[in-house]
Order: C-alpha cells, then structure tokens, then sequence
C-alpha cells in the first residue's frame, strides 16, 4: 500500500509540476517537448500505483489508457506539437478503454 501511495504521488507531480520534478529529481528542469512526455509518465505512475493497490490490477490498466487518450487529444486540439500518430493513438487508447470497461471480470476480480 506504501508502494502505491508513493506512485501516485509522484505521478500526480509530474503531471502538475513536471518541471520541478525534474530539477529535484536530475537538477535540471523539464522543458520543452520533455513536458508532456514527463506528464504521460506521471499518468503511468498513477496507473501503476492504482494497480498496486488492493483490488483489480486491470483498473490500472484502464486509468492509464483512458487517461493518456483524455491528454493526448488535449494536446492535439491546443498543442501546436502533433505528429502523425498522435490522432491514431488516441483512438487506440479510446478502443483500450472501452475493452477494458466492457471485459468481464474474472475470477480474482469478482466481489463475494
């Protein structure tokens, strides 16, 4: 439990203040084209830190997935850094996410 409090701490800084992360961290700020990527890595330490924490690992999975789709199609309306894939892996990760949504739960995760 320690573990996924400590997870999503930091993934929760690096989403709002990547910048300082990264000078604590490296002592170097974060700029740039390093921001987003420093905030997709802070979704994914939510996400993991969510999958650690008792219950279904799949609501990880699906934490990450619909919230990479929510800020990188935030990036492409407002952003003006989009390459040719960005569209495309929205929609990958709006598909994962309803998958997700839509998978029966299996054995370990059903609730008695």
């Amino acid at each position: 439990m320690l573990a996924a409090v400590g997870e999503v701490a930091t993934g929760l800084a690096l989403l709002v203040l990547p910048s300082l992360v990264g000078r604590l961290l490296l002592g170097e700020d974060i700029a740039g084209i390093a921001i987003p990527v420093a905030r997709v890595a802070g979704v994914a330490r939510v996400a993991w830190g969510s999958a650690c924490w008792p219950g279904p690992a799949r609501v990880g999975m699906l934490i990450y997935s619909a919230a990479v789709a929510v800020y990188l199609a935030c990036i492409g309306f407002v952003g003006d850094t989009v390459g040719v894939l960005l569209w495309p892996a929205v929609v990958l990760h709006v598909i994962l996410t309803v998958l997700l949504m839509r998978a029966p739960a299996s054995d370990g995760e059903k609730q008695s």
